[in-house]
C-alpha cells in the first residue's frame, strides 16, 4: 500500500433495508468464479500487480486490504449505519488507532468512571505517559461531564450500557454537548451491538466495538471494530491502521462475518433470557441489588428504552451479606459454584459467563476510583432454556447464602 492509496475500509451500504437483511448480504456476495454462496478466506499476505504499480481490485499487501476484511468492514458499516468501518486485531487496538489518529500530547478525554478496566489501562498507563490526559466522570449525569470537561477536551468517551454498572447515557444530548465545544464523541457499543443501537444515528462520531463479543458471539475470535460516517476521519483511523499495523486476519475476519450473520437472531435470545433472570434476582432476598437497564427501578430505564431496541443481555448484581459470610464472600461464592454459567473472561458469547470484576475484568482499576464493588458479579446471559440458567443461579445462591 503507497502512501497515497486509500485503504479499504467497507464503505458499501445496503440502504432501506432491515438489521437482519444488512447482517447476511451486505459485503456477502458470491464468489464470482465457482459462485460459493459463503465467501472464501483469502489466505494470503501479498496480491499480483499487473504491472508496476497496477493493482487488481486495489489489492497490493495484506496490511493495506483482503477482501475477506473488506467484506466484514461492509457488512460492519451496514449494520451501524455508517459510510466507513475497520476491522481490526481486537477492541483495544482499534481503540488505540481512534486516539492516535484524534490527539496528541496535551490532548484530554473525558471518559466513565466505571469504564472497562482495559481502556482506562490503554488511556492511563500506555497513552498516558505519551502525554494524553484524561478526567472520569458519572457519564449518566450531562452535570458531571461537563464539570470534568477542559478547554483542551477533544474526545468525550463512553459506554452505554456501561461496564459492569450498566449505567445509561444520554447519546444525542452527550453528542450536542461535545460538538459544542469543538470535540468529538465516541461510543462503545459493545453491550448493546449494533442490533439494539445505533449511535450515529443519535449524533456520536465514532463507534467501537470488541467484536469479540455480540457480534462475533461464540468465543472463538478475538477482533474489533470502528464505524464513523465521516470522511476526513475515516482517512485518518485508517492511515493509523495501516501504519500501525493491527489489522484483523482473513480467518479472524471470516469467523466474525459468521457471526453477525446470526446477531439478531441471538440478541433477541439474550434479551428476553436476560430480562427474566433480571427479574427474578430482583426479588431474592440475598440480592442487594440488579443493575439491569430492563428493570423500571433502573435509573436509565425511560432512556435506555428511547435509545435502544431492547435492554441487552448483561446483568450486574450486588449480594447482601448473611452472619457468615459478607456480600463480597457471598459472590465469589456465586461465581465459583455455578454449572452452566461459566466462571471465565469476556462476554457476549451464546453459552452463559459469569464474571467477578474486581479481580478479573477490571483489576487493573482496583484500588482506584473506578474500582468495582466487591459484592458485584457480572453476567453475560446466553441463550441456553432460561428455566435452566434460573436454577443454576439458585442452586448456587442457596449454596452461597448457608
Amino acid at each position: 500500500m503507497t502512501e497515497t492509496q486509500t485503504p479499504h475500509s467497507g464503505a458499501q451500504t445496503v440502504e432501506g433495508l432491515g438489521f437482519n437483511t444488512r447482517a447476511v448480504h451486505a459485503g456477502q456476495e458470491p464468489d464470482p468464479v465457482t459462485g460459493a454462496v459463503v465467501g472464501g478466506i483469502i489466505q494470503s499476505s501479498t496480491f499480483a500487480q499487473d504491472g508496476i504499480g497496477q493493482l487488481r481490485n486495489g489489492y497490493e499487501y495484506g496490511r493495506g486490504g483482503n477482501p475477506t476484511r473488506d467484506s466484514l468492514q461492509a457488512q460492519l458499516a451496514a449494520v451501524e449505519h455508517g459510510k466507513h468501518a475497520f476491522s481490526f486485531s481486537s477492541g483495544l487496538a482499534a481503540e488505540d488507532a481512534v486516539i492516535r489518529a484524534l490527539l496528541r500530547p496535551g490532548g484530554h478525554i473525558v471518559m466513565g468512571n466505571d469504564v472497562y478496566g482495559g481502556s482506562y489501562r490503554l488511556i492511563n498507563r500506555v497513552l498516558g505517559p505519551w502525554g494524553v490526559e484524561h478526567s472520569t466522570a458519572d457519564m449518566s449525569s450531562l452535570e458531571s461531564i461537563e464539570a470534568a470537561a477542559r478547554p483542551e477536551t477533544a474526545l468525550f468517551w463512553v459506554e452505554t450500557p456501561s461496564n459492569p454498572m450498566m449505567k445509561i447515557t444520554d447519546i444525542a444530548a452527550l453528542a450536542d454537548l461535545a460538538h459544542s465545544r469543538g470535540a468529538k464523541l465516541l461510543v462503545d457499543n459493545t453491550f448493546a451491538s449494533p442490533y439494539l443501537q445505533n449511535p450515529l444515528d443519535l449524533g456520536a462520531d465514532i463507534v467501537v466495538h470488541s467484536t469479540t463479543k455480540y457480534i462475533g458471539g461464540h468465543s472463538d475470535v478475538i477482533g474489533g471494530a470502528v464505524v464513523m460516517r465521516d470522511d476526513a476521519l475515516a482517512e485518518k483511523i485508517g492511515f493509523v491502521q495501516f501504519a500501525v499495523g493491527a489489522v484483523s486476519g482473513p480467518m479472524d475476519a471470516f469467523l466474525t462475518t459468521r457471526g453477525l450473520k446470526t446477531l439478531g437472531l441471538r440478541m433477541d435470545r439474550h434479551c428476553s433470557n436476560a430480562q427474566q433472570i433480571a427479574q427474578w434476582l430482583d426479588g431474592h432476598s440475598g440480592v442487594e441489588r440488579v443493575l439491569y437497564p430492563g428493570l423500571a427501578h433502573h435509573p436509565g430505564h425511560e432512556l435506555a428504552a428511547r435509545q435502544m431496541r431492547g435492554f441487552g443481555g448483561m446483568i450486574s448484581v450486588q449480594f447482601t451479606g448473611t452472619v457468615a459470610r459478607s456480600g463480597a464472600e457471598v459472590a465469589r461464592a456465586v461465581a465459583e459454584s455455578t454449572q452452566l454459567f461459566t466462571l471465565a473472561e469476556s462476554l457476549g458469547g451464546i453459552e452463559s459467563l459469569m464474571n467477578y470484576p474486581s479481580e478479573m475484568t477490571h483489576a487493573s482499576v482496583k484500588g482506584t476510583e473506578l474500582a468495582v464493588p466487591e459484592n458485584l458479579i457480572r453476567l453475560s446471559v446466553g441463550i441456553e432454556d432460561v428455566a435452566d440458567l434460573v436454577a443454576d443461579l439458585d442452586r448456587a445462591l442457596g449454596s452461597a447464602l448457608r
